[in-house]
């Protein structure tokens, strides 16, 4: 199925902020838009204006062809948003800490809904580091002994190891600094614990 004008547009600007390491907030600042005007051009919801499609292909350094026209149709690009935090009570797909956009491969996208989180802090040094961007599957439950990431209460999104044993599960940090956290099932399902996804791939930065 071919695609319309709007997905061909999103598609294309989103790939152009991927290489050029660009954010969803940079890109406002740039274009001088509002944060849901621009989220409504990158996925596909609305067109831009003819002015701001120049402005966005000035800023890119590319032509207005290289945004409006389809490219490589053979090659079906998978692009995923940069997370730069996720809160309790927030769907995923209404994040606006979006920090930029990775690719994911096709066999990869049939598995499943997929975003990818940028890592605070160092609970789990040293296998994953701050910066570093990992690609989670969306799923509301892991195995044991999987890395998963974790909402508990009304915090930020943690990454853990979880271990779960009769009764309760165990939150796992790998740096030997931090904390084991241990849950009940009664707190699992009171506070609540929530399982968003299974981290599948660790794209370090350096």
């Amino acid at each position: 199925m071919s695609l319309g004008n709007k997905e061909i547009m999103a598609s294309n600007i989103r790939f152009y902020m991927q290489k050029l390491g660009k954010t969803n907030r940079e890109m406002c600042k740039a274009l001088d838009v509002s944060y849901s005007t621009f989220y409504d051009w990158v996925t596909a919801v609305k067109y831009p204006r003819i002015d701001k499609i120049e402005r966005m292909a000035d800023y890119f350094g590319i032509s207005k062809a290289d945004l409006v026209e389809a490219h490589n149709p053979k090659k079906n690009k998978h692009l995923i948003p940069v997370l730069g935090s996720v809160r309790a009570g927030i769907p995923i797909e209404a994040v606006e800490d979006i920090l930029g956009y990775e690719e994911i491969s096709e066999d990869m996208a049939r598995l499943g809904e997929y975003f990818a989180l940028r890592i605070r802090g160092t609970s789990m040094l040293p296998r994953f580091t701050e910066g570093d961007i990992v690609i989670v599957r969306q799923q509301a439950d892991v195995d044991s002994g999987d890395i998963a990431i974790v909402l508990i209460g009304n915090q930020d999104a943690t990454i853990k190891k979880i271990v779960k044993f009769v009764g309760g599960i165990n939150l796992v940090p790998t740096n030997p600094e931090f904390e084991v956290l241990t849950f009940t099932e009664n707190q699992v399902n009171e506070l609540p614990v929530q399982i968003l996804g299974k981290v599948v791939e660790l794209r370090a930065k350096f």
